[in-house]
């Protein structure tokens, strides 16, 4: 027995919001000050680094569920599965459902309940919760599902990844300009075809690491502080993240057993295009290779960072070759990986 991704969805968000929609932005300095630049310098600094030109926001009437849901169909669609097959679904989110406007998450019930919910299934077996850990929840919602089928307490799962970033962004902090929405999916199931998962790893660095990425008020201190947003240290997470991810990725291919040279795409979280980058560089750098041409498929120039999202719908784009000169073929090892909030990190080693 294997344990496959037998069909993918995603939901891209139809709202473009382009680098240049930040140029009346009041951008201030964590200590409420503004700073010396003007906006056209701080959005070209901030595109050199982290290679965002554009990012993807959701149409008002929608929340994380909803798009969620969206991607779920179309994976279900995809491996050509009736829903009420499925034993799991695991719904990875961070923030939960943020009505546009408001300032309160919602997350009772789960999102995946409403997920299962939208889907009618009527199946009591098909167990539905939510997965909080970072921007890799997704990949650890794969691990957790391939945990049950290989324990024998489940043949099928849907796994989601969905955010909506825009809503907890302050508006005064340049970051804001990472942030975006997105949502991917994928059912795991059990199949005596060849390939599947072969390894994977996760860790957690909670002593000195936990509060990189924190709910914070905003810089404006003519503000609410009682108002939460998403904060981020980016300079302590670049060099964690450049510390422990290439290691981590290199452990999870040696359990796996396959050769260096096996290994066809890496499909990494898509953070910050500059500290991908970086990790790549490293982990081929401890095999003593450099990185192959062509081998990090890359959505973040215009979808920006959607957090569990990104490495679920960069899967989709280029399983069904929507991203120019990236495709997977049948027998190719591919990388799965992920740092985030927590610090989480965690990869997974998978022959397509």
């Amino acid at each position: 027995m294997n344990i496959k991704i037998t069909g993918t969805g995603s939901y891209i968000p139809s709202v473009v919001q382009k680098n240049d929609s930040f140029l009346k932005h009041s951008f201030l300095n964590t200590d409420g000050t503004p700073f010396e630049n003007d906006n056209t310098v701080i959005i070209d600094k901030f595109k050199s680094i982290t290679g965002i030109s554009e990012r993807r926001y959701v149409k008002e009437e929608f929340t994380s569920s909803d798009i969620g849901f969206f991607s779920a169909e179309k994976a279900i669609a995809n491996a050509n599965i009736n829903p009420e097959t499925l034993d799991y679904i695991i719904f990875a989110h961070n923030f939960g459902d943020i009505p546009s406007g408001s300032i309160q998450s919602d997350m009772l019930p789960s999102l995946a309940v409403r997920v299962k919910h939208k889907l009618k299934i009527k199946n009591p077996k098909c167990v539905a919760y939510d997965l909080l850990f970072g921007c890799p929840g997704w990949i650890e919602g794969v691990i957790q599902a391939q945990a049950f089928i290989k324990a024998g307490i489940a043949k099928r799962c849907l796994v989601i990844g969905s955010e909506t970033l825009s809503r907890v962004v302050d508006k005064h902090d340049r970051d804001a300009m990472i942030f975006s929405d997105g949502a991917g999916a994928c059912i795991l199931e059990a199949t005596e075809d060849a390939g599947g998962i072969l390894s994977h790893i996760t860790e957690s660095y909670t002593l000195d690491n936990a509060f990189h990425l924190s709910y914070g008020k905003s810089f404006n201190t003519e503000l609410d502080d009682k108002i939460k947003y998403i904060k981020m240290d980016g300079r302590k997470i670049y060099e964690f993240a450049l510390t422990h991810v290439p290691a981590a990725m290199k452990a999870c291919l040696d359990a796996s057993g396959v050769d260096i040279t096996e290994v066809k795409k890496v499909f990494i979280h898509q953070a910050n295009e500059k500290m991908d980058d970086a990790i790549l560089k490293r982990f081929y750098r401890l095999f003593k290779m450099k990185t192959p041409q062509n081998i990090m498929p890359m959505t973040i120039g215009n979808l920006g960072n959607s957090s569990v999202a990104t490495v679920p719908t960069l899967l989709d784009v280029v399983r069904h070759n929507k991203l120019e000169n990236h495709s997977l073929n049948t027998g190719d090892v591919i990388i799965f990986a992920s740092v985030g909030a927590g610090m989480h990190i965690n990869a997974i080693v998978y022959k397509y």
